[in-house]
């Protein structure tokens, strides 16, 4: 969520969790994921006992039963349609017939919840051995600003906490276009998904036009991209997820290919209903 610091140190792979070789192992296919959904090892790190922001944030999650629920949740909103189907078309599309979905779902194995000293507000990070095996390092410093900005009130912290680590653990199960998809969609992804779950913190607002570009990313983009959900039909951000895993992102090609028109006009589209509610 905030800008990564240089060559974050990541903790070692889990005892006992294999390292597996990328050239044999791909992305979980759709056999694999329709019995189940992922259920990666989830570990907790505490680096700092004495920071009175690690009982706070001890006191507002509860990391055994809380992080396996968002997992559960992400990988939902990102991966599988309301339906075992996905029946509704794009306005490109020339049939109706229902078509079968099949989710490619990141291997992810592990991943390690880390609050500890740092600025910023959080951000996630593989490990050079396996970047199968993910980490979310969280800052305390955030976690006493969110205490003290709500007075202590709980339901407020545990709302914005649950929110910043539905936000990376997007991170943990999104695609990015080989590499070349513009920051501000990832990060618009991963706010899109934490709007669907439900953990929107009061700040947020739409914001279209002037100075404001669909690529801003964060909130900015996440209502971009609700938008275009509602105005292509269901499954639309699922859609530019597994886009994104199959070819390099190039964006004039990429947005018409997907929707037969360029993200500047998507766009353009948006910014109207944005200024027309205003009004």
């Amino acid at each position: 969520m905030s800008p990564v610091p240089p060559e974050p140190t990541a903790s070692a792979v889990p005892p006992g969790v294999p390292v597996r070789s990328k050239s044999t192992e791909g992305a979980r296919s759709s056999e694999e994921t329709h019995a189940a959904l992922p259920e990666p090892l989830l570990r907790l790190e505490l680096r700092n006992l004495r920071h009175p922001s690690t009982s706070t944030f001890l006191s507002n999650v509860d990391p055994t039963v809380d992080i396996a629920k968002l997992v559960e949740t992400v990988v939902k909103l990102l991966y599988y349609p309301s339906h075992r189907h996905d029946t509704t078309p794009t306005q490109t599309s020339t049939s109706t017939r229902p078509q079968p979905y099949q989710p490619h779902i990141p291997g992810t194995r592990s991943i390690t919840i880390v609050p500890r000293d740092m600025d910023g507000v959080a951000y996630t990070t593989g490990l050079e051995l396996d970047d199968d095996h993910k980490e979310i390092h969280l800052s305390l410093s955030y976690i006493t600003h969110v205490r003290e900005s709500n007075k202590s009130d709980a339901a407020k912290i545990r709302h914005e906490l649950m929110g910043v680590l539905c936000h990376e653990l997007v991170h943990c199960y999104q695609y990015n276009g080989e590499g070349h998809a513009p920051g501000g969609l990832i990060e618009g992804i991963a706010d899109y998904v934490r709007l669907k779950a439900g953990y929107v913190p009061p700040h947020w607002k739409r914001e279209a036009g002037g100075k404001v570009h669909w690529d801003a990313g964060y909130q900015t983009t996440g209502y971009f991209l609700d938008w275009v959900e509602r105005s292509y039909g269901e499954g639309s951000v699922r859609r530019i997820n597994e886009a994104l895993r199959r070819t390099k992102y190039e964006e004039v090609k990429f947005w018409k290919g997907m929707f037969g028109t360029t993200v500047q006009e998507l766009w353009e589209g948006y910014t109207k209903e944005v200024k027309a509610s205003e009004s």
